[in-house]
């Protein structure tokens, strides 16, 4: 009996440690310490005056109602505080997104205005439904794909165009246009027709002034508040939405909405399910480099799949209280951390303050200024730009900067999902096309100096006679098979003596496929018709395996494989008489290599 309550109790407490790992947030109230709570209660506040504006303003330019802003940021918080690993993390709606969002739920509603909230908080469900299946999959690699120049020019094009949609609202008109250029040529028509509003213009530049103001010489105190409550005060007191004309967020629903699953059609979720991947991915891949960064601040591990799983579950939480995507915040993580914060009972604090907000005194956003919002997105707009990193990467790199280019191109100018998939898929043929055509070459020595080196870069390199030293820097796979014969067979032909051994540097080679080792199998015999022998030195060992899988490695003569290249050039000279006296190292016999000779050097 006692034998089975203990078992009882273990698995019990196996199924609760299983639970704890899933919700690091229950886990930290175990080891929460009574000194902490009041920094967290303050940081909480101090965040609750950024979390406010910047969700109404990101919820207008994602096309919007800006209440659900709200209700995404405390829905967003409130999960991650539960789920999230990292402890100060803070996610919830943001400009790297918002037109995303908006390019995605805007032609499907069409008309139908009423319908983008819901069609976004579907969006949100499918993007954390993805990010959970790769966070539990254990497939975070896939942020790989978005490299650092890609996001830059998504940041970039991102950026532009959220200033561009905005601008209206700062100047006290209305624009319409499905994309940036649309936007854009509207923009300028309203201006050169004097459709701006002066008060609306003095009231967004006043906005602009005081935020980046603030941030330059007062980064302590939040500027965006101070912006947004100043605003709405003038426009409250002076009644300026009625006396000017200035555009207001007007009266907004009262409390928290109830759960709720969005209702839209199959067809809807089959349109949607390629923006909520690709939201997906640059949500993983932000999410992946706050934590860590934040973590390595704090001298913190970093758990790559839960962090996914925790963003997933707010996304879908999100969704449920007619929110729309979030992700990691750049922007109000810094805030929470200067702040003192030190748990996830920062979040949760915040989210109080908001959420007693809109059930108490949702009256006290009637009078805010759209003006304001656009202002406070503007600015965040203007703060994604990495024109420097790009300019730097055009010097570093031409292929990753055209990259970086052309998806700042495809976001701007056909929208953001295509800019993403144009660069991606740039990226990837970049890719293929380095290991189609790698560098290769034939090595020699140098003397006084130790080891193999490329001659192509060392002119005064000598070889071998009779011995072909090639390396093959890339996998051996179909694409590149036929080029490697080649360029083995150049080699060859270009050896100043006539060759009778081929060695193969092989430690740059990982992999091997089926139509490379048919290849190499068909080379063997050839060479052999030729008295010459085809040998590897430094092959890796699963390299190898793959080659016994293959049935291959047998076929071309274990005796052939070599540890290193100077093993394989030793074993040359004992089989063959070969002059070979142009070793000038002092610890180096005639015709013999030192230990550190048997080494592959790079180029």
């Amino acid at each position: 009996m006692s034998r089975m309550t203990s078992s009882s109790n273990g698995a019990d407490v196996g199924s609760l440690n299983r639970l704890l790992r899933r919700m690091p947030g229950i886990a930290m109230l175990r080891a929460y310490q009574r000194a902490w709570f009041s920094h967290d209660v303050v940081a909480g506040l101090v965040l609750t005056t950024v979390l406010v504006p910047a969700g109404l303003g990101y919820a207008e330019a994602a096309r919007l109602p800006a209440i659900s802003g709200l209700y995404a940021t405390v829905a967003g918080i409130v999960a991650y505080a539960l789920f999230g690993p990292s402890r100060i993390l803070v996610l919830g709606p943001d400009s790297a997104l918002a037109a995303l969002i908006a390019s995605i739920v805007l032609p499907l509603a069409g008309a139908h205005t009423e319908r983008l909230l819901v069609l976004a908080s579907m969006l949100a469900i499918l993007s954390g439904v993805f990010c959970i299946a790769v966070g539990v999959c254990r497939l975070g690699f896939v942020t790989d794909l978005l490299s650092k120049p890609i996001r830059q020019g998504y940041l970039n094009g991102v950026a532009l165009t959220v200033i561009i949609s905005q601008a209206p609202k700062l100047l006290g008109f209305d624009v319409e246009g499905s994309n940036l250029v649309q936007e854009a040529a509207g923009l300028v028509h309203g201006v050169l027709k004097g459709q701006l509003n002066g008060v609306t213009c003095l009231i967004g530049a006043a906005c602009l002034l005081v935020i980046f103001a603030f941030k330059r010489w007062l980064p302590a105190v939040p500027g965006i508040l101070v912006a947004v409550v100043g605003a709405t005060l003038a426009v409250a007191l002076f009644e300026l939405d009625r006396q000017a004309g200035v555009a207001v967020v007007g009266n907004v629903p009262q409390g928290l909405p109830l759960p709720s699953v969005p209702l839209v059609s199959l067809d809807e979720v089959v349109a949607l399910l390629p923006g909520a991947i690709a939201i997906a991915l640059i949500s993983l891949a932000d999410i992946a480099v706050l934590s860590r960064v934040f973590a390595e601040r704090h001298r913190e591990s970093v758990d790559r799949d839960q962090e996914l799983v925790a963003l997933g579950a707010a996304n879908i939480v999100t969704g449920l209280f007619q929110g729309f995507p979030v992700t990691s915040s750049a922007s109000r993580t810094p805030v929470a951390e200067s702040a003192g914060a030190r748990t996830q009972i920062t979040g949760i604090v915040a989210a109080l303050c908001v959420s007693a907000l809109l059930i108490f005194a949702p009256t006290l956003l009637r009078a805010l200024p759209a003006a304001a919002l656009g202002a406070v997105v503007v600015a965040a707009g203007l703060a994604l730009f990495e024109v420097r990193d790009v300019i730097r990467l055009r010097r570093l790199r031409r292929s990753e900067f055209v990259q970086s280019i052309a998806c700042f191109a495809g976001v701007a100018l056909i929208g953001p999902i295509q800019g993403i998939f144009i660069a991606v898929g740039l990226a990837l043929i970049a890719f293929v096309w380095r290991a189609w055509r790698p560098y290769d070459a034939v090595l020699g020595r140098v003397n006084g100096r130790k080891g193999y080196h490329d001659i192509s870069r060392h002119p005064e390199a000598r070889t071998i006679p009779g011995l072909v030293l090639f390396r093959w820097d890339a996998p051996l796979f179909f694409a590149n098979a036929e080029i490697f014969r080649e360029h083995v067979q150049r080699a060859i032909a270009s050896a100043v003596t006539p060759a009778q051994w081929v060695v193969v540097a092989a430690e740059p080679i990982t992999d091997i496929d089926i139509t490379a080792a048919e290849v190499l199998a068909d080379m063997h015999v050839r060479l052999r018709e030729r008295h010459i022998e085809l040998c590897f030195a430094e092959m890796k060992g699963p390299v190898k395996d793959l080659l016994r899988q293959y049935e291959l490695f047998d076929r071309l003569g274990g005796e052939t494989f070599f540890p290193t290249l100077g093993v394989a050039v030793d074993v040359y000279l004992e089989r063959h008489d070969v002059e070979w006296h142009d070793w000038d190292d002092a610890d180096a016999e005639p015709g013999r290599g030192t230990a550190d000779d048997k080494k592959t050097s790079a180029p």
